[in-house]
């Protein structure tokens, strides 16, 4: 309908053009040479009148069928016009017999088959009735339409004239239409074939899991499919025209590779940061993006690692503390009963040493130094062979509000040490065993306190957000313990968790092994996020229940998290 419509108003646009050209130089004629002849003003104020409405209702009309009567409308009153015209300007022997040649011209405009030899047909009628009148002269009383100066044969052989142009353009602009719809068609179906293709290569990209990109010359993104958006946490908006070694964080080693350039299949793991900051492990390869044999850009191709190469690190860590914590049991088992004989031995001998103020000063460092011994075999004897969980339902707000109490007045002991909460609105409701949960809350906070010797903010956080594993959706309650101290170095973040590993002077090393087994044992995972002097960020991750925390560790979605 837009087309036809269109079309008419070509054939509005083109009337008015030849009327003003035509009829207007032929009244400039007659005003030279002194003749006024009122149908030429006439004329020209009707076809100008008549184009407001015709404009107005192409507009209005609505519907194909409506709007191609409503040009065959035009097309009739232009073809009466004409005639009056030519009537009034000498009949057979008028210059603007030409007219109707440019109305069947203009009439194929409309779209309809064969319509130039049926308007080439109508102004044949017309002119031949025209030329009829004049030569038998049926209108001269009028003084309307006077006797041609022609002879009959001549008359009759300028009809034929004319009547053979106007059928020989009739014909000729009919077929010239037929080409046209049929190109027309032809090349509409060609569109539509191109752009289904280019559809179907969109949803290709856009379906894919891979995250897929692709660059200009000078390296800046110009695509960036929902894959690549769900991986990396950025948009198209977010990313357009910046360079994508930026986005992905990619620093090339070699000094060959740092103008980008990139000739054949490139493959190689990258390490960055998502849009919200967490660690991000791509495998990428990079293409050559080829346009007319010319390498216009890049095309990169991604899968995210990062739940993988966890995994795998969670992996084995975990075999090699159950391998260590088997050993390391029975050698404690064996240490702790002669540890425990020699401790009351030293009792005993301490009795009897009285008098001595530097063998009983001496004696009562060896029963401390024993006793201290004992306590950290007993605790790595809980961490090795931890007791059952009683699981129950609690509140966890209410869980880390009873072991806040307990850190507020650590804190105040401390200098210039500050506690910040800033918990859920509703309730955490979770199966846990509350009093190993209260160690893991106590050992995090007083870790943060040790880890701010100067002073600082420690800010612990509960919310909850949800989680879909393969369409199986919950959610998970994390509580986050965030200080301003002086942050873990790189290189020991891979050891923080590990029995008997700590920077302290007096510490253990079973704090944080302790907490990790707790947390793993409820089913969840902890996040640790920490740059040096700028502080650390520890989250404890708790699933709805222990299953459901295992399940996600099995399929790689949220295993223990570093950056």
């Amino acid at each position: 309908m837009g087309d036809v419509r269109a079309r008419i108003q070509w054939l509005i646009g083109l009337r008015v053009l030849v009327v003003t050209l035509l009829l207007g130089l032929s009244l400039t004629f007659q005003v030279t040479n002194g003749e006024r002849v009122e149908t030429f003003y006439a004329l020209i104020i009707f076809t100008y009148a008549i184009t407001i409405p015709y404009a107005v209702a192409v507009r209005t009309i609505t519907g194909s069928e409506a709007l191609v009567r409503f040009a065959w409308v035009q097309i009739g009153i232009d073809f009466l016009l004409e005639t009056l015209l030519v009537a009034r300007t000498g009949g057979v022997e008028s210059p603007f017999a030409v007219l109707y040649v440019i109305s069947i011209t203009l009439a194929s405009l409309v779209p309809r088959r064969r319509v130039g030899l049926l308007t080439a047909s109508l102004c044949v009628i017309l002119f031949g009735v025209l030329t009829n009148v004049q030569l038998y002269g049926f209108a001269e009383v009028w003084g309307w339409l006077p006797r041609t100066r022609l002879s009959a044969p001549e008359t009759l052989q300028t009809f034929g004239v004319y009547g053979l142009a106007f059928l020989v353009v009739g014909l000729l602009s009919g077929a010239l239409v037929d080409q046209l719809q049929q190109a027309d068609h032809s090349l509409r179906e060609k569109e539509q074939g191109l752009s289904r293709l280019q559809a179907f290569h969109e949803n290709i990209v856009y379906s894919i899991s891979s995250g897929v990109f692709t660059t200009d010359a000078g390296g800046c993104i110009t695509s960036f499919n929902p894959a690549a958006h769900e991986a990396t946490g950025y948009t198209l908006e977010q990313v357009r025209g910046r360079r994508w070694e930026e986005v992905f964080n990619w620093h090339p080693d070699r000094p060959a590779d740092e103008s980008g350039e990139v000739d054949a299949h490139r493959r190689f793991e990258v390490e960055s940061k998502r849009a919200d900051g967490n660690r991000l492990i791509l495998g990428m390869t990079l293409s050559p993006l080829h346009e007319q044999g010319q390498a216009t850009g890049l095309v990169g191709v991604f899968k995210d690692l990062t739940q993988i190469r966890d995994l795998e690190e969670e992996m084995r860590r975990k075999e090699w503390l159950a391998s260590l914590g088997e050993m390391s049991a029975g050698m404690a088992h064996e240490i702790r009963n002669p540890l425990g004989a020699l401790a009351g031995a030293m009792q005993m001998l301490r009795k009897d040493l009285q008098g001595d103020e530097t063998s009983q000063r001496l004696m009562d460092i060896a029963v401390r130094e024993a006793t201290r011994l004992d306590t950290i075999i007993t605790a790595f004897l809980q961490y090795a062979r931890p007791p059952a969980l009683n699981l129950v339902e609690h509140d966890l707000n209410k869980v880390l509000a009873e072991t806040l109490d307990l850190a507020q007045h650590e804190a105040r002991a401390r200098k210039h040490i500050k506690i910040v909460t800033v918990l859920a609105a509703h309730s955490l409701d979770r199966q846990v065993d509350q009093d190993q949960l209260k160690q893991v809350f106590w050992n995090l906070a007083t870790n943060a306190f040790d880890a701010m010797p100067k002073g600082g903010q420690l800010t612990i956080a509960t919310g909850c957000r949800p989680i879909d594993v393969d369409g199986r959706k919950g959610d998970v309650v994390e509580i986050s313990f965030q200080d301003t101290g002086e942050g873990i170095p790189k290189a020991n973040l891979d050891k923080i968790f590990l029995p008997f590993f700590t920077t302290k002077k007096h510490g253990s090393g079973l704090g944080l092994a302790a907490v990790h087994r707790i947390v793993d044992l409820h089913g969840g995972w902890i996040k640790v996020e920490s740059r040096e002097r700028e502080g650390s960020r520890f989250v404890v991750c708790l699933p709805h229940s222990a299953e459901v925390g295992a399940r996600l560790r099995h399929e790689g979605r949220e295993p223990w998290k570093r950056s």
